[in-house]
């Protein structure tokens, strides 16, 4: 699919390959998740990385923006929810990419004169002709000229180039420095979060705020190091975004262990607060080693 589309500068970021449509506001959608990503890589060298299956949802609400509802480049869209969950057997590396289908339903579409301003996704996944998964994300959708009156001074706000000292790679699944997103605080379970506007995936393309995939990642790194599992699977993951999380004062994200109910996996709850209010939670599901 033409990146422009799912808002990638890269050919190489660029997850789906086709769209069809199968009913009103129903679409089916092609997407090659790859044996070996630059950031989003084989875990353990056993599994996919299920994180693979939120950017896939990321890049359909666009498709289906840009392709089937019609709405120019240049429209500016804010997600106020996403989530996705993978079975096990979903994730499993093979000696080729996975070749995965997801049957898209859209809800809740909202329109302003003849242009859709808001919209919610479900989906599943399917591999093999079996459903391993499930996403779903909800969004509103805003041309530039709103977006930077509801922006303000924000609209051009730029990173900071100076960056908190990050937390050793290795207790968040990380070989290199430049993949941490979390700020070492020395407090059990806080940190910081960590955004650098140079990382080629999390910020493939110049933004005012630090981007909703940012934040899930630090939600997931936050998971692994609280749970001393660096190369832990996470299975699931529920976002809430509240507010945009904003590039000019430090967002602290504590974890807690929650129940899961569940055997064979654990969750961490995880928030993020910056400047007195919870901008953003996640619910990151990891399988038990």
């Amino acid at each position: 699919m033409p990146r422009t589309f799912v808002h990638r500068s890269a050919v190489s970021e660029v997850l789906l390959t086709g769209i069809q449509e199968t009913g009103e506001d129903q679409f089916r959608i092609g997407a090659q998740w790859p044996r070996s990503h630059s950031y989003y890589g084989p875990v353990r060298r056993r599994w996919h990385d299920p994180v693979l299956l939120a950017e896939t949802i990321r890049q359909i609400v666009l498709l289906i923006a840009h392709d089937a509802f019609e709405l120019p480049l240049g429209y500016h869209f804010l997600s106020h929810s996403t989530s996705y969950d993978l079975d096990v057997d979903g994730a499993v590396l093979t000696d080729r990419p996975a070749d995965v289908l997801l049957d898209v339903q859209c809800h809740g579409i909202k329109r302003r004169g003849k242009l859709v301003s808001a919209f919610s996704v479900e989906a599943q996944c399917i591999r093999d002709g079996r459903v391993v998964g499930s996403t779903r994300m909800a969004l509103s959708c805003v041309s530039d000229a709103t977006y930077r009156r509801l922006r303000g001074d924000k609209s051009d706000a730029v990173p900071l180039r100076v960056l908190p000292e990050p937390v050793v790679p290795e207790i968040v699944g990380r070989r290199w420095e430049h993949d941490v997103v979390l700020g070492d605080t020395g407090v059990d379970r806080v940190w910081t979060l960590r955004a650098d506007p140079d990382h080629p995936v999390l910020f493939d393309h110049p933004v005012d705020h630090v981007p909703g995939m940012a934040v899930m990642e630090a939600a997931r790194q936050a998971a692994l190091a609280t749970l001393q599992r660096p190369g832990g699977l996470a299975l699931a993951c529920d976002a809430t975004f509240t507010h945009y999380v904003e590039f000019d004062s430090a967002c602290l994200v504590t974890a807690t262990v929650e129940p899961t109910g569940q055997l064979g996996s654990d969750k961490v709850s995880v928030r993020f607060d910056q400047g007195g209010v919870t901008a953003a939670t996640c619910g990151v599901t990891v399988l038990a080693d």
